[in-house]
């Protein structure tokens, strides 16, 4: 496999190279153009709505989904890493409940807290994000190696 020289800037705006990378400017075009889909798909999932397009959204939907089933909403405030708040946090949790992609109930278990979990159709839809996104990695991943085997 041919390695590329990576630049590095150092203090002073001098550029050196310190070590040597695995892929070419082609492969990492491949990975930006397979990330420019998957990002297509997540907008997708909300109508190209783009204020759900946002870290904070993903942190929040993906956990969910990652959990398998319903989590307590004090678990999902602390799911949004870069939000500091779980007043801002909550305010996040709220839209997302009004606009139907997440349920809350209380907790059989513990009466002092609430549960969240996706909505069905949420769900579904968030499935069908993953398989696309799983698709487009596959596609990228078998052309970044046909492209080594190319050039070695």
């Amino acid at each position: 496999m041919n390695r590329s020289p990576v630049p590095v800037w150092v203090e002073g705006g001098t550029r050196s190279t310190v070590m040597s990378s695995p892929y070419n400017d082609e492969q990492r075009r491949a990975y930006l153009t397979m990330t420019d889909n998957i990002l297509q798909h997540w907008l997708r999932l909300f109508d190209h709505n783009t204020d759900f397009y946002s870290a904070v959204y993903w942190d929040l939907f993906t956990r969910i989904w990652k959990a398998g089933g319903p989590v307590r909403r004090t678990d999902a405030l602390r799911f949004m890493f870069s939000v500091k708040s779980a007043e801002t946090a909550g305010k996040y949790i709220n839209e997302a409940m009004r606009q139907g992609f997440l349920h809350e109930y209380p907790n059989p278990q513990d009466a002092r807290s609430k549960l969240l979990e996706l909505s069905a159709d949420f769900r579904a839809r968030l499935d069908t994000y993953f398989d696309n996104a799983v698709s487009a990695v596959r596609e990228a991943s078998q052309g970044i190696t046909q492209k080594e085997r190319d050039s070695g």
